[in-house]
């Protein structure tokens, strides 16, 4: 598979830390596994990408499902980035929307 990853639980928040390749081959897989968890809870999402090495259109369109399905649940969705994850959220503007964060840490201070 093209794109691993490790699920932490917290109180206010899940944490997903994704290593590999978000493309058209891992999406599906990518966007029912982590829609499910938002259903779950807790509703505030934090994916980890800063280890990611490519995201495609498809990955692209999986993240922003994610963030409005978040926001249906009434939680939220940021993005710890890495440059090559930033350009391509810039290249189509949606970096507001997709709440980009430079650290864990700080995705983690604006779920408190």
């Amino acid at each position: 598979m093209s794109l691993r990853g490790t699920r932490e639980v917290r109180e206010t928040c899940q944490l997903f830390r994704l290593t590999g390749l978000l493309d058209a081959f891992s999406e599906p897989t990518f966007r029912k596994v982590l829609g499910s968890k938002i259903d779950e809870g807790p509703k505030h999402i934090i994916l980890d990408l800063s280890q990611i090495d490519f995201v495609d259109s498809s990955g692209l369109g999986a993240l922003v499902q994610l963030a409005k399905q978040a926001q249906t649940a009434e939680g939220t969705l940021q993005i710890v980035t890495n440059a090559r994850v930033t350009q391509t959220v810039k290249l189509v503007r949606l970096e507001k929307f997709l709440s980009l964060q430079p650290s864990v840490e700080a995705a983690l201070e604006n779920v408190k």
